[in-house]
């Protein structure tokens, strides 16, 4: 019999994390063995708990999914995280494995597809939600791919949380930087992506379904 599979659960939904467990716990060969609810969380309890596989949320307070990612990573390089996210846009995705996920799945994806992205993590396999194969290679079609490719997995991280309001304070705590590193990535960022304002930048995220419409994100903070 195969060894059972060790699971830590990160979402800040503490309602969502109990129905990843229930859901899991049914399997013979997975078990939920830690959970957090914010990214800092995240990182410390990784290192007490040694998971062979993380369930990552993207969109949380404060520190992100993919900055956690990042520094998992960067710690252990044999970490094994499968992104587990609302958002279905090729642009997270990418960011996801190039931060050092192996997988990526929507929480609108079918339930039993989770157990068998799991099991193909933890095998050391990429694993993607249907939704998320067909996004990703629609972005290889096109003439010209979004300038959003362009940007480093903690470019695109302080992209998501200025788009989610957050102030330059804020995010400088939440990634412990300056907030002048931050204002320095948020320049950069504009740059890359051509745009000389900041709701120029939410229509181009709009555009290419970074955020979903100009009513959620009116203003960016910082």
């Amino acid at each position: 019999m195969d060894a059972v599979i060790r699971v830590m659960l990160v979402d800040d939904h503490a309602i969502v994390r109990e129905g990843y467990r229930r859901l899991l716990d049914k399997e013979g060969d997975i078990a939920v063995i830690a959970e957090a609810g914010d990214g800092v969380g995240a990182y410390r309890l990784y290192k007490d708990a040694a998971p062979d596989v993380v369930i990552m949320d993207i969109s949380m307070p404060g520190r992100g999914g993919i900055d956690v990612i990042r520094q998992i990573r960067q710690w252990d390089s044999h970490a094994r995280v499968l992104v587990f996210s609302m958002h279905a846009n090729a642009s997270y995705a990418l960011q996801a494995f190039r931060a050092g996920a192996k997988g990526y799945m929507t929480k609108s994806s079918a339930p039993e597809l989770l157990a068998g992205a799991v099991r193909n993590v933890a095998k050391n396999k990429t694993a993607m939600c249907p939704e998320i194969a067909s996004a990703l290679a629609l972005t290889r079609l096109e003439e010209e791919a979004s300038a959003l490719e362009r940007l480093s997995p903690r470019e695109f991280e302080v992209l998501r949380m200025l788009l989610d309001a957050q102030s330059t304070e804020e995010i400088a705590s939440a990634l412990n930087l300056t907030p002048k590193t931050v204002a320095n990535y948020h320049y950069v960022v504009k740059t890359k992506l051509g745009v000389s304002s900041d709701i120029d930048l939410v229509y181009y995220c709009m555009r290419y379904g970074v955020v979903s419409s100009l009513a959620e994100h009116a203003t960016l903070s910082g």
